[in-house]
């Protein structure tokens, strides 16, 4: 399974978020929710958005310390179960 980071162009909390998600190294699958009808009837107003698998690990403004914690509770500090 592997971290989907559902943005959308233009929005400043999503490319904060990317930034984070660069600065850990983290790999995930980048998702445009303007491009996906699935994803916009779910998340319009609530990118950006991390999941895992249908699971929301984080939304909205969430940085570097979010994403260690989330880790932290994925497994040991990995992106991997």
């Amino acid at each position: 399974m592997e971290l989907v980071f559902v943005t959308r162009e233009g929005c400043g909390l999503c490319e904060k978020a990317e930034r984070a998600l660069w600065a850990l190294g983290v790999p995930y699958l980048r998702r445009d929710v303007d491009r996906d009808p699935e994803l916009f009837a779910r998340y319009t107003f609530r990118v950006p958005v991390l999941l895992w698998g249908e699971e929301v690990l984080l939304e909205g403004a969430f940085g570097e310390r979010e994403l260690v914690e989330v880790a932290a509770r994925l497994g040991g500090g990995t992106w991997t179960r």
